[in-house]
């Protein structure tokens, strides 16, 4: 038989398929693994600066965590953040030391005055004085107090919700698919909190318990996107135990499987939540939500990020280390992109023989053999 006839059996052309029928099929043929690094040096740059901006900068805590004193005074009669300065340094406060802003909420444009514990003498006097500049009374310059007691209980709070939730994630994941899974889904986790961590640093958000709170809700969704990046592998990797398949072969189709379902749910997740900053906060200035939903869509984007370039391609560097995995890969002479080939060779394809294997990948319908010649009609 010649070449040409054994081509015709391995493959079977139809017309080409658009980029959006294969991506959301789950035929798309990206190489997650064959560019594993790209991922990595984005995440390694990002990691850095994050490094650097927490040794120099530090995080922007907020009331509840450092402890200090807000008055929020109606922004009446001409009262600017530079007058609201003025009363602070007329009353022995550094404006170094203090933070004055504007903010907006129900009642109409707001000056919030907020600077470290003090004496409620000199409480007293700045509320007075506030209020006068305002020219209001003494009962619209509400002031709130919080103790850097309290706050160093918050933190230490928040770190041990962190720590419990570590833990409960990883023997989650171990106990459901197996430890290598549990390790590179923990990896990514801590990717994504210290990357959140960075983005507040570097462009000085101020950190509250609602930041707490949405960091703990996102390290939950991003799991939720691990997890199910993963139950795809382990599925394919138990159908394809033939020996004719790599585990980078295994976990780049699983990983195009999943991508749509991913895109749709960080789509889903994110678009509410950007609502909520822009219009909620942004528009109708509801400062109330606004700690919660940056906080939420900055992890939202890190999380969908790690799910795909960071979690699975360290469990493909864990597995492969494996010795059955490694002899596949020596065995076979398969690189880790030869079932997405077979994928790419048309909508149509379903086999491919890669140089020296002598075993046919499966294409995007999963047929792991070439189709029977048809019959020839007797006249």
């Amino acid at each position: 038989m010649t070449d040409t006839h054994v081509e015709e059996r391995n493959l079977v052309s139809v017309a080409p398929r658009s980029l959006w029928y294969r991506l959301y099929h789950g035929e798309t043929t990206y190489d997650f693994i064959g560019r594993r690094k790209i991922g990595f040096l984005i995440s390694g740059i990002l990691l850095a600066l994050t490094l650097v901006s927490l040794l120099g900068r530090g995080l922007n805590l907020g009331l509840d965590f450092k402890g200090g004193v807000v008055w929020d005074v109606p922004a009446k009669n001409g009262l600017t953040i530079d007058i609201a300065k003025s009363v602070l340094s007329a009353n022995g406060v550094s404006e170094s030391d203090a933070k004055v802003q504007t903010v907006n909420g129900s009642s109409g444009e707001r000056i919030r005055v907020q600077t470290g514990v003090l004496d409620r003498d000199v409480q007293a006097k700045i509320r007075t004085s506030l209020a006068e500049k305002a020219g209001v009374s003494l009962e619209d310059v509400p002031v709130n107090s919080v103790s850097s007691t309290w706050g160093k209980e918050i933190t230490g709070k928040a770190l041990w919700a962190l720590a419990i939730f570590f833990l409960a994630l990883s023997a989650y994941i171990w106990l459901r698919f197996e430890w290598k899974m549990a390790i590179a889904a923990f990896v990514a986790v801590v990717h994504d909190v210290a990357i959140s961590v960075g983005v507040y640093s570097f462009f000085r958000f101020t950190v509250t318990p609602a930041t707490v709170i949405a960091f703990l809700t996102i390290l939950g969704f991003s799991l939720y996107d691990t997890i199910v990046v993963f139950d795809k592998v382990h599925e394919n990797t138990r159908k394809l135990t033939t020996g004719r398949y790599t585990y980078g072969d295994v976990v780049n189709l699983s990983m195009n499987q999943t991508l749509m379902r991913s895109i749709n749910t960080t789509l889903a997740a994110v678009l509410p939540v950007a609502s909520l900053l822009v219009i909620g906060a942004g528009v109708m200035g509801a400062v109330a939500i606004k700690d919660f939903a940056l906080a939420l869509f900055v992890g939202l984007m890190v999380g969908a990020y790690s799910s795909i370039f960071i979690a699975t391609p360290i469990l493909w560097w864990l597995k492969n280390r494996e010795p059955r995995n490694k002899a596949l890969e020596t065995r076979l002479g398969v690189g880790t992109g030869d079932v997405l080939r077979a994928r790419a060779l048309g909508a149509g394809a379903r086999t491919v023989t890669p140089s020296g294997a002598g075993a046919a990948l499966p294409g995007p319908t999963g047929f792991t053999h070439p189709p029977r010649p048809r019959k020839k009609k007797h006249r």
